[in-house]
């Protein structure tokens, strides 16, 4: 399960197939049936979780708009791969995911930010009790399960490492694996693992069952920031603006609902949304659940949220200075539940 630079490199490659597939025509929906009409909408869910478009829509904002699941990811990258491509209407990655998909040409549009990390959410990098990893340097020769490649549990790790001080060379002896998140604490109580990334619901039933603590968070490092968007197509905005808005701005409004309304209540809600998909999932877990972490009102993307991980990027080599603007990655433009003006820069 070594996580090599040639593994690295394959993820990247995967993106550039994705933007390729797309200049290739392949972005066409089935589901268009004339400008501003789409009425259904395709897209991957995470088991045992409730998404913030399927909470939307049981509350009611997505009006005759209608979600269609194809199936569940465990990826973000992927999952906005398969927006790019067509396979599924839209889909939710970390923002560094979403500027290197987009440097690899695809004709993408982050549209509504619909995760991140507070105080209540967060992704927290955890190692069994009596662990002797206390520190960065400890983490060299270890193992880091994480649920994809290339996305935000390896950016936080890289940036921790980094302010740890580890050279090039040492760094490059942590070992990043993929690991299911339902899997990760399992793995880790295993000792499979050095380090678990868990987050949510699975982050919060691990420290309940106890054994383990710690090393850090991305809370931590960043403070509260917008960490991961949904993104869209230009064609399937283009063709579809109207579907995009009612999409866009319910989304924008269940970020608000659920920030507002008592947590007993809006876990209440999401387990009733579990129970009625009958996808054969556990939903006592929710009971865990604390907040989305979205940092700006309903959703709004300022920039600086992509902004962040395209210097990241560009440091790691990933890109080149100037490939590509965050004003050129991201619209405001369907999200009327933004109390601010919605221009996209």
């Amino acid at each position: 399960m070594a996580t090599t630079a040639s593994t690295r490199r394959q993820f990247l490659s995967l993106l550039g197939l994705s933007a390729v597939a797309v200049s290739c025509g392949t972005t066409a929906t089935e589901a268009t049936s004339g400008r501003g009409r789409t009425k259904t909408l395709r897209y991957q869910g995470w088991a045992g979780q409730v998404t913030l478009p399927e909470l939307a829509e049981d509350l009611g904002y997505l009006g005759d708009v209608k979600l269609k699941w194809i199936g569940n990811t465990i990826s973000g990258p992927q999952d906005i791969q398969s927006a790019a491509t067509g396979q599924v209407d839209f889909g939710g990655a970390f923002n560094g995911a979403v500027v290197k998909l987009a440097a690899n040409k695809a004709p993408i549009k982050a549209v509504i930010s619909y995760y991140g990390s507070d105080k209540y959410a967060y992704n927290g990098f955890y190692v069994l009790e009596d662990s002797p990893i206390r520190s960065a340097g400890d983490l060299v020769g270890k193992k880091v399960g994480m649920n994809t490649l290339g996305a935000h549990s390896e950016a936080m790790l890289d940036i921790y490492l980094k302010r740890g001080g580890l050279s090039r060379s040492e760094t490059g002896k942590v070992e990043p694996i993929v690991v299911p998140p339902v899997n990760a604490e399992q793995t880790l109580r295993q000792k499979q693992i050095d380090v678990a990334v868990l987050g949510g619901i699975l982050r919060d039933k691990a420290l309940a069952t106890g054994g383990i603590r710690p090393l850090f968070t991305d809370y931590q490092l960043l403070g509260a920031f917008s960490a991961g968007t949904y993104v869209m197509t230009d064609r399937f905005l283009e063709q579809n603006p109207d579907t995009a808005r009612v999409f866009v701005t319910g989304v924008g409004r269940a970020i608000e609902w659920a920030r507002s309304t008592p947590h007993d209540e809006v876990v209440a809600r999401m387990t009733d949304i579990v129970k009625k998909r009958g996808r054969n999932e556990d939903p006592a877990p929710l009971k865990y659940w604390r907040s989305f972490g979205v940092a700006e009102r309903a959703g709004r993307i300022t920039g600086k949220e992509l902004q962040l991980w395209i210097d990241w990027l560009t440091e790691r080599g990933d890109i080149k200075k100037g490939q590509v603007k965050a004003a050129d990655l991201y619209t405001n433009e369907f999200n009327a539940a933004s109390s601010s003006s919605a221009n996209g820069s």
